[in-house]
């Protein structure tokens, strides 16, 4: 019987794209390049990181992510030509903490705390930051853990980071599913033993590498049907 229902923070429960309208106001016309070269940066550097160092007690060259976000923002700047002053980096990254949920999140959310099933958040966001846009949300009161990768030091999709879900949980592998929009996150899950929902949002083809999806839907209400059949 699945008691746990784990997922993924960044563009699963939060739009992390949302934040191109503000980027657009402080670089007319880049808004959209700006916020999609970030978050490929972005996650480029989590895997440099981890793959750096694998070793089990965690990478030597961990940093939060917050700081990886930093980062990654002023290198995207850099490489599209884009003058990124102090006021607009702190407005970007304060934005950062005020994510937009995705509209479809509450009533999922709410349907399996009715049924009984234990949900947690596991994303390579600090605690900080995740604490920050969960309440931001008005998300605290659906979601019985925020778990960070920050206990571990090592990003996803290295195995210490899913293993977090079993330390954190009494659970077994066979009694959680896993839910991300990403599908290298969706890859190291099922390489990592769980079964896993593709919230496949913006209609694309998955990786041609890994395990497929156990499950998969274009947005987080297609779940509820998946968990009931």
């Amino acid at each position: 019987m699945l008691k746990l229902v784990a997922f993924d923070a960044y563009g699963t429960i939060f739009d992390v794209y949302s934040i191109a309208k503000l980027a657009d106001e402080l670089f007319p016309g880049q808004g959209q390049a700006l916020s999609l070269m970030w978050r490929d940066r972005q996650i480029e550097y989590t895997r440099l990181v981890s793959m750096a160092d694998p070793q089990e007690q965690g990478s030597r060259y961990y940093t939060s992510f917050w700081d990886l976000t930093i980062k990654s923002l002023r290198y995207s700047c850099t490489r599209l030509g884009l003058s990124l002053n102090t006021s607009s980096e702190n407005a970007l990254m304060d934005q950062y903490a005020k994510l937009e949920k995705f509209p479809d999140v509450v009533q999922t959310l709410s349907l399996l705390k009715s049924k009984g099933i234990q949900t947690a958040i596991l994303s390579n966001g600090s605690q900080k930051m995740l604490q920050e846009v969960v309440d931001q949300n008005g998300l605290s009161e659906l979601f019985h853990q925020l778990v960070s990768v920050d206990d571990v030091k090592h990003f996803k999709v290295m195995p210490q980071a899913y293993q977090l879900l079993l330390n954190k949980f009494s659970c077994q592998k066979e009694d959680i599913l896993f839910v991300s929009c990403n599908a290298w996150d969706i890859v190291g899950a099922g390489w990592f033993g769980l079964s896993t929902y593709w919230v496949n949002r913006f209609h694309l083809p998955f990786e041609t590498i890994g395990l497929p999806p156990s499950f998969q839907g274009s947005s987080l209400t297609e779940l509820i049907y998946h968990i009931e059949s």
